[in-house]
């Protein structure tokens, strides 16, 4: 079995980078790395070193412009050290089958770049997260149901799981209704908002806490190596991380997506 390094990057108004490396460093990782966008931009650290690559929560640069707008920016004209484009070194280190993961202000990087859903494999924007439709940031514990027929490497087996919300604009918007046609038909829909009862996907408020297009809360890629989700499972890392601990209330915790990742990067 090989080593599995993982990268979170920081920077620019992220502010869960800690506990998203803590979390993969408690899913197996070798060793999970926290550095600034800047090395990465000045040629100090190479994605070439890693195979797992994390977008943490946050709110970059503001979230003016729209959020994460900015830093998708960055990302798409920026050069490295050699004269390089950085998003040709994305590119290259998503077409090598590596795994990447952007959570919350991350899952927003990832639809500004293209990554997600990635559909025919081109990465052109397809969908966007624009504001709630409570109009206001949510704060609040959510269920949600895994997508079991999902190629995603990340939600492979999860059970219903409980875990942290925290955005003002988390709610799915596809380009057209046939972009939004093949996401369902294709199950790049990994995860939906559910009613903690039954288990189904909901459209009710606050269970869908963003109103969401077919109450989506984390989508995949075609290959099912990238997921973008609005909920952090980062945060719930630990029993006394959730609201009901001490009433002996049992949920997944949110590091069983990090596990299944460090899983398939070791083959098992």
């Amino acid at each position: 079995m090989g080593r599995v390094n993982t990268l979170v990057i920081q920077g620019y108004g992220s502010n869960s980078q800690v506990e998203t490396a803590y979390a993969a460093r408690q899913a197996g990782a070798d060793k999970a790395d926290i550095v600034f966008f800047s090395d990465i931009a000045a040629g100090r650290v190479s994605l070439d070193e890693y195979d797992f690559l994390i977008f943490p929560g946050g709110f970059l640069d503001g979230d003016d412009l729209g959020a994460a707008q900015a830093a998708s920016m960055r990302w798409r004209y920026m050069r490295d050290a050699t004269g390089t484009l950085l998003y040709e070194r994305l590119e290259k280190f998503y077409r090598d089958g590596r795994l990447i993961l952007g959570i919350c202000n991350g899952f927003q990087l990832l639809v500004k770049l293209g990554l997600l859903p990635g559909l025919d494999g081109t990465f052109t924007r397809q969908v966007s997260l624009g504001h709630n439709n409570s109009m206001r940031f949510e704060d609040r514990w959510v269920t949600l149901a895994a997508n079991p027929e999902s190629p995603c490497v990340f939600t492979k087996n999860l059970p219903l799981m409980r875990m942290p919300v925290r955005h003002g604009e988390g709610r799915l918007v596809p380009a057209s209704q046939d972009v939004l046609d093949r996401l369902i038909r294709e199950n790049l829909i990994a995860l939906r908002y559910a009613d903690p009862v039954s288990g189904e996907p909901t459209a009710e408020y606050p269970l869908n806490p963003n109103g969401s297009a077919d109450n989506a809360a984390g989508l995949t890629d075609p290959t099912g190596c990238v997921l973008g989700l609005m909920p952090h499972p980062e945060a719930f890392n630990h029993v006394t991380n959730h609201p009901g601990w001490t009433r002996n209330e049992v949920d997944a915790p949110g590091t069983m997506l990090f596990l299944n990742a460090v899983q398939h990067l070791r083959g098992l």
